[in-house]
């Protein structure tokens, strides 16, 4: 199953361009783009997301 941008900040409760920006950093070279460049979300990748989103909290 695949997520857009928007799915996966729901599910993780963050903003859109919070993603964005772990993108712009390099911290998710690992997620794959359409022909469009719009990203496309995998389970793995929710699952480094929430990940880097707990870290982000301590």
């Amino acid at each position: 199953m695949t997520y857009t941008i928007g799915e996966m900040s729901k599910m993780l409760n963050v903003s859109s361009s919070t993603i964005r920006y772990y993108d712009k950093e390099g911290l998710l070279p690992f997620v794959e783009r359409t022909e469009g460049g719009i990203r496309v979300f995998k389970e793995k990748d929710y699952e480094f997301l929430k990940i880097i989103h707990c870290l982000k909290a301590t």
